[in-house]
């Protein structure tokens, strides 16, 4: 609902009093722009750009159709929760760059009460997995074997996911969380310009890798608005809404995907799809400047990461130096060079490696980490390597972001890891397998496929979960909800989710203004800024290549969802024009 502006310039004041006309008219603004702003833009239209607030609740995804069936889980009664297992299966149909059954994830919630849970359903290594598999007898890594082989592949944790987070937190019947999806995929929808692209662009790929399979392929190529219909993924899915784990995991389906591992040299058995089970987490939390941070413990990297990092630019006046700016920039390519360099070192799977979370993040080793940087000059990452402490992802992933009309909060973050994964479908299945052992450290000092290095710490071990740096988190103000953000974007999520939240925080930016703002990218190795198109102005540019910055262009940087709730409770959403991501709200 929109609002009549009432004019009283053009005709004369029907009464006498005139100052009474002009409050009257004032006070019916007021009315009609307050229910524009409780009602919200154009009622679960896509609200693109805007500064629509809902009170009730919202959903912020990829994808217009598993936000429309996140939105409707909500109306229908459900909670974050519920909404989240509904969209995390229709992004699967919708989004399969990076929606997906085959893939896994990370999920942080915070319940209305403001008791906060992790939950880690990330892929696993399968039971034969070994630490030089993808070498050759030479000892190189063998080109591509940790990217499009059935080798690829760790045993998926998203469904398993699903099952748990439903299981403790669900209300609504699981068989009506899966069915919209199912519902999509058997009848169809309407595909976007930016879908067809990227089905036409890796055709070749998926003829090639799937040979006696014709998943998402189109003889004539695919268009803006062609209908895309799935009947073997209906299948599956039908599967999982009337056997939840088991339609997944036993049965028909996992007999499917172990006859394509057979087929394809792959590793992975019954009995690791048996054994996989998705692990609660105690949360990682931090403080920056009154704000409560609330995220992801390893096997993410992201959330050490993200906390290394604000607390290295906490006594810095980046309010008054301003976004984007040359003091700005410097100052937080220096703390990314040194947290991606100890990234490489020290993070892990927890089960399998202690990680030192507690060193990382000591206050006095951030500053010292810190003080080594001259204002003069870039600090070249060669002379930079891993801290000494005392004692010891194409970025084709997909993140949403729901809070439910109570106020329960929930951000996860799911992947295939590269674009459309591993590209191998399951025969008979209809779904992608993910190329997540190339998440692993292959080799140490050589990088994957995101440029990432590393070392013992990730190396691959029979049934250890690969580093992540997927970066889902909520963060609270004074005890109560303010946000909720994470973003796809291989190694740039932790940089696009902390350069998010500094757009609010420090830079006064409303929810879509922080996830519109261009952004740039350090990782250690190589020692490169990459920065979007018109991140920085020229002259900004100029001094930092006089200090010795290498500034690269590069395409978009990360597709962050997030919502921000307003001093007066109503929820704002920020979906990344980068993308076809869409928020919805009630």
């Amino acid at each position: 609902m929109g609002f009549t502006f009432i004019s009283t310039s053009k005709r004369r004041l029907a009464s006498g009093n005139t100052f009474q006309n002009l409050l009257t008219a004032l006070l019916l603004l007021i009315i009609s722009a307050s229910v524009f702003v409780q009602q919200g833009y154009g009622q679960g239209q896509p609200a693109h750009n805007t500064g629509a607030k809902y009170r009730r609740g919202m959903v912020v995804c990829a994808t217009p159709n598993a936000a429309q069936v996140g939105l409707d889980i909500l109306k229908e009664g459900g909670n974050a929760i519920d909404a989240a297992v509904a969209v995390q299966f229709a992004l699967e149909v919708t989004h399969p760059e990076a929606g997906n059954i085959g893939g896994g994830g990370l999920m942080v919630y915070r319940s209305a009460g403001g008791e906060t849970s992790t939950l880690d359903f990330r892929e696993k290594a399968p039971a034969s997995a070994s630490q030089n598999m993808y070498l050759d007898s030479a000892g190189n890594v063998i080109p591509d074997m940790s990217l499009y082989t059935h080798q690829a592949s760790g045993v998926p944790g998203s469904v398993d996911g699903m099952v748990e987070a439903h299981r403790k937190f669900g209300r609504l019947k699981w068989a009506d969380l899966v069915q919209p999806a199912i519902d999509l995929a058997h009848n169809g929808f309407t595909i976007s310009r930016r879908l067809a692209s990227a089905l036409n662009y890796d055709s070749k790929q998926f003829k090639k890798l799937n040979p006696g399979k014709n998943y998402l392929l189109k003889e004539e190529g695919w268009r803006e608005g062609d209908l895309l219909v799935q009947e073997d993924l209906a299948k599956t899915l039908t599967l999982i809404r009337d056997k939840g784990r088991d339609g997944f995991y036993a049965g028909i389906v996992a007999d499917q995907l172990v006859a394509e591992m057979k087929n394809g040299n792959g590793i992975m058995t019954k009995s690791d799809l048996e054994n996989y089970h998705s692990v609660w987490r105690k949360p990682l939390t931090g403080d920056y400047k009154g704000y409560k941070i609330i995220t992801m413990p390893p096997p993410s990297s992201g959330g050490v990461a993200l906390l290394q990092l604000l607390k290295s630019v906490e006594a810095y006046p980046l309010h008054r130096w301003g976004h984007n700016q040359d003091s700005t920039v410097q100052l937080i390519v220096e703390a990314e060079r040194r947290v991606y360099a100890d990234r490489s070192k020290y993070l892990g799977d927890p089960d399998f490696y202690k990680v030192p979370v507690d060193s990382l993040l000591n206050p006095a080793y951030i500053k010292l980490r810190m003080n080594n940087f001259n204002w003069n000059a870039a600090t070249p990452s060669s002379s930079i390597q891993p801290g000494n402490l005392a004692g010891h992802e194409s970025d084709q992933t997909t993140h949403y972001s729901i809070v439910d009309s109570e106020g329960n909060a929930v951000a996860i973050t799911t992947t295939l890891n590269d674009s459309f994964g591993s590209k191998t479908f399951v025969k008979g299945a209809g779904f992608l397998l993910n190329n997540e052992m190339d998440d692993f450290s292959s080799k140490p000092g050589v990088p994957n496929m995101f440029g990432l290095v590393g070392g013992k710490a990730n190396s691959i071990q029979p049934n250890k979960r690969m580093l992540s740096s997927m970066t889902p988190t909520i963060i609270e103000k004074d005890g109560k909800l303010f946000m909720v953000v994470g973003t796809p974007g291989g190694s740039t999520i932790i940089t696009s989710v902390f350069q998010t939240i500094l757009n609010v925080i420090e830079f006064d930016q409303n929810m879509q203004q922080a996830v519109d703002s261009k952004r740039f990218h350090h990782q250690w190795l190589p020692d490169v800024v990459d920065v979007e198109k018109n991140a920085l102005t020229s002259d900004a540019t100029a001094i930092l290549q006089q200090k010795g910055y290498k500034i690269v262009d590069r395409g978009p940087s990360g597709r962050v969802d997030a919502i921000l709730v307003s001093p007066g409770g109503y929820y704002e959403g920020g979906a990344d024009p980068r993308g076809n991501d869409t928020k919805l709200g009630y």
